[in-house]
């Protein structure tokens, strides 16, 4: 989707962090853009700032809880009577959910796998099809981590939800790419973001099994790095990213070292021995997947 000017985008989390990045950066490309987030404080906050910068009528702001079905199936039909056609779906919504594994308990991984799974499977199930019946094609950004590619010790649960979404998109890629949507996961760095709020998101059904509640305070506590990104720079890397089809879109450069020494660490785990020729041939399909060779033959290329 090189010439995004006038198609519609649908961001879920989108009034804060990340999300507003890209809603800001979408818009200055010309798109008109669906804010959808669960906090309202911030949805006031992303309505004033589209407002003083006479934006107002390029976005639309919606409070949308992505764990409710229903409540996405109303959000996308309100999207498309505001705007129509919704070309670009960013599943955005999430929370910083840190914690060692042996002080978790099933609150903590139920809200995690709710919110940062279910909901991204919500998103999905209710916009592609849209995307599918309209025919001109789209783009579909799965915000996870780097802590999805480098999973830490003291991460379990975060870093389960956004390797899988990983892999989710590498799976949906091949496929959709047929019928013109690209698909992206989203893997930022340290961006300038309201992560560490993660104690004033949790619902109440999520606080009586909790191990977290600790941490969760320790974390809004916490001062801000000094060297995060800003939300502009991370949104325009995701609206490069949209324009370029690109697979994986990565924020930092400081990173690609880490990924590469756990990349390494698994090839070095593998059996050394002799290939059973027979048994590669029949299982040829299973033993790679073609989008990783394009992605390198694109970086060749550019």
């Amino acid at each position: 989707m090189q010439d995004v000017e006038g198609k519609i985008a649908f961001i879920t989390g989108g009034a804060s962090g990340i999300g507003l990045g890209m809603a800001i950066a979408f818009v200055n490309a010309g798109m008109n853009v669906v804010i959808s987030d669960f906090r309202r404080d911030h949805l006031e906050e992303s309505t004033a700032y589209f407002k003083k910068k006479n934006l107002e009528n390029n976005t639309h702001h919606l409070r949308l809880d992505v764990t409710n079905r229903d409540a996405f199936v109303r959000a996308a039909d309100e999207a498309e009577g505001k705007f129509g056609k919704v070309h670009v779906l960013c599943n955005n919504a999430g929370m910083g959910i840190l914690g060692p594994v042996k002080q978790a308990k099933f609150d903590d991984w139920d809200w995690a796998l709710e919110v940062m799974i279910g909901g991204v499977v919500n998103g999905i199930q209710t916009f592609l099809p849209r995307i599918l019946k309209h025919g001109e094609g789209g783009h579909i950004v799965t915000t996870s981590s780097m802590g999805g590619v480098i999973p830490l010790a003291g991460s379990p649960i975060y870093s389960t939800v956004k390797a899988g979404v990983v892999g989710m998109c590498e799976a949906m890629r091949g496929e959709l790419a047929e019928e013109n949507i690209g698909v992206s996961a989203f893997c930022p760095g340290p961006v300038s973001t309201n992560i560490h709020e993660v104690g004033l998101m949790r619902p109440e059904k999520y606080k009586k099994d909790s191990g977290y509640a600790e941490k969760e305070q320790a974390l809004s506590d916490r001062p801000k790095f000094s060297n995060e990104m800003s939300i502009e720079e991370c949104g325009e890397r995701v609206l490069r990213g949209i324009r370029r089809n690109d697979l994986y879109i990565f924020t930092h450069r400081e990173f690609r070292e880490g990924v590469a020494e756990r990349m390494g660490a698994m090839l070095a785990s593998f059996p050394n021995e002799e290939i059973n020729r027979e048994r590669a041939k029949e299982f040829a399909f299973l033993t790679s997947n073609p989008i990783f060779r394009q992605v390198i033959e694109a970086a060749g290329r550019s």
